[in-house]
């Protein structure tokens, strides 16, 4: 895959982002509408170029590449805002905040049915190799570490047993929801209380005695 950059001897990452002027909040808002626009007129990710993100947002490519160093960076942030957020920390217990993340899972697996841009989009990135890594990184990984520090809160709370492999915990907890959004397209997603279900019964089978 090429990478869009302003010089090919930058050797920068493609998740760092230059420092340089303040932010503008509306320059930002227009370029991401504008790679949105884009995608949602049939541009595919590989097809999109900073240039032709800037012409359509009304900028200058000097504007885009303050914020990001390369096409990559800036497309990872693209897909990740067609996504939801992650949800904040209750403050209340391990096992609620687990059902939280395994429900935001399950939210995220009918956007990606129902949201086409956000389908074709994640689709895409498997045949992008440079920015699926960076996705990644930048998206995934993130969510997978907050997934496994609440299964570290939940074993401290004494909710799951703490002689367990943490990362194995959390494919038990994860994984089935996973299965039921990528690998099962038409499996049920619309019960709101899947995810308390799945969650307590791991809870249930792996609580300490």
């Amino acid at each position: 895959m090429t990478t869009d950059t302003p010089s090919a001897d930058t050797g920068q990452p493609c998740a760092a982002v230059r420092r340089g002027r303040p932010r503008s909040e509306a320059a930002e808002q227009a370029i991401f509408s504008a790679a949105e626009d884009l995608l949602a007129g049939g541009t595919t990710l590989s097809e999109l170029t900073v240039e032709g993100i800037a012409t359509a947002a009304g900028v200058g490519k000097a504007t885009i590449y303050r914020r990001w160093p390369n096409k990559e960076a800036l497309l990872v942030d693209v897909v990740g805002r067609l996504e939801d957020p992650l949800p904040a920390p209750s403050g209340g217990s391990a096992r609620d905040d687990l059902i939280a993340m395994v429900d935001y899972m399950r939210r995220r697996g009918l956007a990606k049915r129902t949201r086409w841009l956000l389908k074709a989009a994640l689709g895409q990135m498997h045949s992008l190799p440079e920015l699926h890594t960076a996705y990644r990184e930048r998206v995934i990984k993130p969510r997978r570490d907050a997934g496994l520090d609440l299964i570290r809160r939940a074993m401290d709370e004494g909710v799951l047993r703490s002689d367990l492999d943490v990362d194995l915990l959390g494919d038990l907890l994860m994984g089935p929801i996973l299965y039921r959004s990528i690998l099962w397209d038409d499996s049920d997603l619309e019960d709101p209380e899947l995810a308390r279900k799945m969650v307590d019964s791991v809870i249930e089978g792996l609580a300490p005695r």
